[in-house]
């Protein structure tokens, strides 16, 4: 059976992933990665994308 598609716009920077762990190299000293949460920048984390008719204009 198909799934159904989501009836908000997905984020097309992110493409639906608006959270992701970056390891740094290091580990700590139990000995698990040292990792840092990094969310996307154009959603600001919510994986939706804002239509381009209430995107706020200015000056």
């Amino acid at each position: 059976m198909p799934q159904h598609a989501p009836n908000h716009p997905v984020c097309r920077h992110c493409d639906g992933f608006p959270v992701v762990s970056i390891t740094t190299g290091g580990r700590h000293r139990d000995g698990t990665r040292a990792t840092l949460r990094v969310t996307c920048p154009a959603c600001h984390g919510t994986a939706h994308a804002t239509p381009a008719s209430l995107a706020r204009t200015g000056r």
